[in-house]
């Protein structure tokens, strides 16, 4: 899989929850946990909603934010 096919992928599992872990991003969207954790950290819409008790150990629980769609699109500097 190439990566802009993982991380369309990784965004769009995110946008069809209400927060997930790295964990269940990665088994979701079909990559391992360590490209899933590399991916959320450099996504612009992407951030850490809530954490989440494991055991002894906090989850992050990440989010992406959904533009509207009536959001206009960003112009290209010249």
């Amino acid at each position: 899989m190439g990566s802009n096919v993982r991380i369309n992928r990784v965004r769009e599992v995110l946008r069809a929850s209400e927060g997930l872990t790295v964990a269940q991003i990665a088994e979701l969207a079909g990559t391992d946990p360590t490209h899933a954790h590399r991916i959320v950290n450099k996504l612009p819409d992407a951030y850490i909603d809530r954490w989440l008790k494991t055991g002894k150990r906090f989850a992050a629980v990440w989010c992406v934010i959904v533009p509207p769609p009536h959001c206009p699109k960003p112009e290209k500097k010249k």
